[in-house]
């Protein structure tokens, strides 16, 4: 009952939110075409359910030749890759809408594990794997309101993409195995509530009063232990 009910809502609330947010969607698409590269969508393959890849969509906020240019797959706050439009739709999520279509076609859920490349996906162990490819990827999830400034905290680090790998990488593992053994509607609800809630309230530890078994890590301790130790 839950997997239909999930796929009900997805359905229904996302081909709602394409057709109330088609006035902010098309003139994003506009200003996407006349400036910056001049594309609109990001397409990049990602691990979806049942281990199986799929395309999700973005809206372009980078370079073509990002993935092969300085941190590869990794952003920092500032990026130089990113384009002055991207950082506005990257620093207000609205570069994640176009995954509405993703939902719509069924290849993601409005809630569940944040999609991942292939190198993510396989560097965690049989555990979390295991977790992650039975569920749809998701346009949120508790990863992306633990991680609302992910970028941020990558920053500080003196180097971002180990400090990625080792730190952060390890812990949105964890994230997602306490996501699988707790899911239900309720979870997901309260889950959309918190990614709204963290976008006006950034610095809220709101999500570990709702959840109080949520893993819970200072971050900007683990920076400066983690860049005293290396």
């Amino acid at each position: 009952m839950y997997k239909f009910f999930k796929r009900l809502f997805d359905f229904v609330l996302s081909l709602i939110a394409l057709i109330l947010l088609s006035w902010l969607l098309i003139p994003i698409a506009i200003i996407l075409l006349l400036t910056g590269e001049h594309y609109v969508f990001y397409f990049q393959e990602r691990i979806g359910q049942g281990g199986k890849p799929f395309k999700v969509w973005k809206f372009a906020t980078m370079l073509k030749n990002s993935p092969n240019i300085g941190t590869g797959t990794i952003t920092t706050r500032n990026d130089p890759r990113v384009l002055p439009f991207g950082k506005f739709l990257r620093m207000t999520k609205l570069n994640e809408l176009p995954q509405l279509i993703n939902i719509l076609i069924g290849n993601m859920s409005i809630i569940g594990p944040r999609p991942m490349v292939k190198s993510g996906y396989d560097s965690y162990n049989d555990e979390v794997k295991a977790c992650i490819s039975k569920v749809k990827p998701g346009l949120s999830g508790i990863g992306s309101v633990v991680f609302r400034d992910e970028e941020y905290y990558i920053s500080l680090s003196k180097d971002p993409v180990r400090f990625a790998s080792e730190v952060i990488h390890p812990h949105k593992g964890n994230l997602e195995i306490w996501y699988y053994n707790n899911r239900s509607l309720y979870v997901d609800f309260m889950i959309i509530f918190l990614t709204c809630w963290v976008i006006l309230f950034p610095k809220s530890d709101l999500m570990y009063k709702i959840f109080p078994s949520l893993p819970k890590k200072d971050f900007l301790k683990e920076v400066e232990q983690w860049n005293s130790e290396n």
